[in-house]
């Protein structure tokens, strides 16, 4: 017997979902398999082609595990493409001219950009949105640009316009319907859309068309539109929908569609009873060609059942086509009958100019859930769409109202039946999810939450709960919980807070001591303003009072930020003057920096003062925040190194300063492997070695010292940087208070294995968001010191008593030793009696 040939003409999304589906149903191991690829790479996550430019490289886009291809025996050929089937022969010809035999031939050529049959088109600065390479080409073209327009306003559009403005391009979204993302949002949806999206400074022209591209020579240098007006352009992204990429099968007689696609059956064969078609390309049983990736992953499915036992009753009759996606920020989404088209059909709309939102749910008029579009807030859109086609256990007005504004929702994704699919892209039901108890164990058993992470929300929700877990008396919220809730509202007030989500027994009150400090640090994290403005001075913990660290004997301690540990010897010489000038205790920290004990409250401005004119800032050693990035001296001096770890250093403790956290956090960076700066006893330590940078996490010292754990080795300089922003925000994002790295990694779901998924691989797709979150920070940093000491009204609150601004505290006392100063322990003993 000899052993069968599948050909795969395809590796894009659904073409490696379909290589996975062979390889678990074992028909790998018993048949050649063999992928023409025409992109010079292997299969990657198309859908989040735009994070590319949030920082994701090609490598992380891959879909392809390490070893896949080689494991299962499947040979693949980048770069070279089919270009002739020959039906009778039952063989297909690459561009390279080799010609492979095939008993199964799999067509999965997905679909090509439109492109509207416009004069200039083909203009320099033209471009389409689909490939990785394409993104390149604007990349690179976008440097020497200043002003952007795409030409439609629907998902990929949308995407696309994000793109250009992220590469600081003055960016137009040009869309003939005469509203933004025309097939999954109503008239509702897209104007809720479209006042969000103009206020992010993106200038929309919807209701006209692209009449011409006006070039100058070569080069694109504008746009005339249908309705007479011309934009002024150096750069065109065309993105106005895809076509099947059906020609292969045209030109070897296969059937098509009127409009386009691989005519198939309910088995996905095409009219040749050998040859199947899969994904974008197919033109499905029901008459429609599914542009979305879960129908292609069914499909995939279906003729993997079928080539792994060929009575198989698996069949492809249709799918969902719900969509849930971020854009620009926003979150969309469409599912069911979203735009009304049943008869006798009803609508509860909810909709918030003010804050962007708005919701639609189509109801029949059996009082079924039939669809809906939410925009702004898609939050139940995992708990929504499982219910279409069934009537809700609750009145439709209470699912779109927000909290507060009606009776009071009880409906949670419990309620959902078994049946229920949960993840759209796996179609995993409720049931299958509920047999699991953690998420890990869902997403590998099952595959839900791998997608596009929607539901991941929803599985969270179905898995068995803990105990109440609520940070405090005041709320029933977790910490991580509570700063997903003040991201999420944008709320800046710990009133606000505690009024709107507090117990309800807490609510009007005045908090604890647990959860000020915790609401503090996250609005401080979130880039709430000056730490002791308002209503946060009183959140703080005792050293965020005065900006220092208070001692036992009521003084305080005063450390500047020393970058790396790098300090001039005129910046040497001011600490030392500052030092016998206050009469302050000095001591080199473990930290290499410099720390200056003594000091009253009422002299603090004056030190800082002389600090801040001479170069000096905040440390924030009286923080939870970054406290220094140790280092060694690095290549530049040490012969056994091999980077320059004191530039790196300084560079990572300059970007991340000030970054309020759960805990205090600690850097350190390693110019060899001999590990002088002791970076694996470190939150986030860098070791270098000769191709790059190891990054180690989790680490700490004191009396539970732990070990770091390596995340990723041999990391560019970019590469680094943008995995500590992962990491980091990540961490303050699902920290519990006053929770070290070291602890929270250990209590971590999944542990390394899942930290890595989530801010190497992006398995959540929250990548974007948290260097997005990382950038802002880094952007709105502001001294402490200086903006204390520019400010007269903030001055006011240091002094020793208020009633006597200029009288020192007679309490502060000191008596000698080894020249220098100390707190008179006979004093603290006095008073540690009288209090026993």
């Amino acid at each position: 017997m000899t052993t069968p040939t599948i050909v795969l003409v395809g590796h894009g999304m659904v073409g490696q979902h379909f290589l996975e589906a062979l390889a678990e149903r074992g028909v790998t191991g018993r048949a050649r398999v063999v992928v023409l690829c025409e992109e010079p790479r292997p299969a990657y996550d198309r859908v989040q082609l735009t994070s590319y430019f949030s920082g994701r490289t090609p490598d992380d886009l891959s879909l392809v595990e390490d070893g896949f291809m080689a494991r299962h025996g499947i040979e693949l050929h980048l770069d070279d493409p089919a270009e002739q089937i020959d039906r009778a022969a039952r063989t297909v010809t690459s561009r390279s001219g080799r010609t492979f035999a095939y008993d199964t031939l799999v067509l999965a050529t997905g679909s090509y950009p439109f492109v509207p049959p416009v004069p200039g088109r083909d203009a320099e600065g033209c471009f389409v949105y689909r490939t990785i390479e394409d993104l390149l080409a604007i990349e690179e073209y976008a440097k020497t640009s200043r002003t952007g327009v795409v030409v439609g306003g629907g998902l990929l559009g949308l995407e696309a316009a994000g793109a250009l403005k992220g590469l600081g391009l003055d960016t137009h979204v040009v869309e003939f319907a005469p509203r933004l993302m025309p097939v999954q949002v109503d008239d509702g949806g897209g104007a809720a859309l479209l006042r969000t999206i103009e206020g992010m400074g993106l200038t929309v022209h919807t209701g006209v068309g692209t009449q011409e591209i006006v070039a100058d020579g070569p080069a694109v240098t504008g746009m005339k539109l249908s309705d007479g007006s011309t934009l002024a352009t150096d750069l065109v992204v065309f993105s106005a929908g895809v076509r099947p990429r059906d020609q292969l099968a045209r030109d070897t007689g296969l059937a098509v569609g009127d409009r386009g696609g691989i005519v198939v059956d309910e088995r996905c064969r095409t009219s040749d009873p050998d040859v199947y078609a899969i994904g974008e390309c197919a033109l499905a049983s029901d008459g429609r060609v599914y542009g979305l990736v879960a129908p292609g992953y069914d499909m995939a499915k279906t003729v993997a059942d079928v080539l792994a036992d060929r009575t198989s009753d698996s069949a492809f009759t249709g799918a969902d086509t719900s969509t849930k996606l971020k854009l620009l920020g926003v979150d969309v989404a469409s599912f069911g009958d979203a735009h009304g088209t049943t008869e006798g059909c009803l609508d509860v709309v909810y909709s918030d100019s003010r804050s962007g939102v708005y919701k639609k749910l189509v109801v029949g008029a059996d009082g079924a859930l039939l669809g809906g579009v939410l925009v702004g807030d898609a939050d139940s859109y995992g708990m929504l769409r499982p219910l279409t086609g069934s009537v809700p256990p609750v009145p439709p007005e209470q699912l779109v109202l927000p909290a507060g504004a009606g009776a009071p929702v009880a409906l949670g994704p419990s309620a959902l039946p078994d049946e229920a699919v949960i993840c759209s892209c796996h179609n995993v039901t409720k049931g299958e999810i509920c047999a699991h108890t953690a998420l890990p164990e869902v997403k590998k058993c099952t595959k839900a939450g791998t997608g596009c992470g929607s539901c991941v929300k929803v599985i969270g929700q179905l898995l068995p709960q803990a105990a109440d877990q609520g940070l405090c008396g005041c709320f029933s919220y977790t910490r991580s919980e509570l700063y997903e809730i003040v991201r999420t509202l944008g709320l800046t007030s710990y009133a606000e807070l505690l009024d709107s989500h507090g117990r309800e027994e807490a609510r009007g009150g005045d908090g604890c001591e647990i959860c000020k400090p915790a609401v503090g640090s996250i609005l401080a994290s979130l880039g709430n303003g000056y730490i002791l403005d308002g209503e946060q001075g009183a959140l703080q913990d005792t050293n965020d009072h005065f900006l220092a660290n208070l001692q036992r004997n009521g003084s305080y301690s005063i450390v500047p930020r020393i970058p790396g540990g790098e300090i001039t010897p005129e910046k040497l010489i001011v600490i030392g003057q500052v030092a016998r000038d206050f009469g302050l205790y000095t001591k080199i920290t473990g930290g290499q920096r410099i720390d200056m004990f003594g000091a009253r409250v009422d002299q603090l401005p004056a030190i800082w003062t002389r600090l801040v004119d001479a170069g000096f800032e905040s440390g924030h050693a009286y923080g939870k925040s970054l406290r220094t990035v140790k280092s060694c001296v690095g290549r530049t001096w040490c012969r056994y190194g091999v980077q320059d770890s004191v530039r790196m250093a300084i560079d990572l403790e300059l970007r991340y300063r000030g970054l309020r956290a759960p805990h205090k956090l600690k850097s350190a960076v390693s110019g060899c492997a001999r590990e002088c700066a002791e970076a694996q006893s470190k939150d986030f330590g860098v070791i270098a070695t000769a191709s790059g940078w190891n990054l180690y996490v989790g680490g700490n010292g004191g009396a539970t010292p732990r070990h770091a754990d390596l995340l990723a080795q041999d990391l560019s300089d970019a590469e680094l940087v943008r995995l500590i922003d992962r990491f980091l925000m990540f961490y303050i994002r699902t920290a519990d208070r006053l929770e070290r790295t070291s602890v929270w990694l250990e209590r971590l779901e999944g542990g390394l294995d899942h930290l890595r998924d989530v801010v190497v691989h992006d398995s959540l797709g929250l990548c974007g968001e948290l260097e997005a979150m990382m950038a802002r920070h880094v952007a709105g940093y502001h001294d402490e010191w200086a903006e204390t000491l520019d400010d007269p009204d903030r001055l006011r609150r240091f002094v020793s008593f208020v009633n006597a601004p200029d009288a020192p505290d007679p309490s502060v006392r000191f008596v000698p030793e080894r020249d220098q100063i100390k707190p008179d322990l006979t004093v603290l003993n006095l008073e540690g009696t009288l209090a026993r």
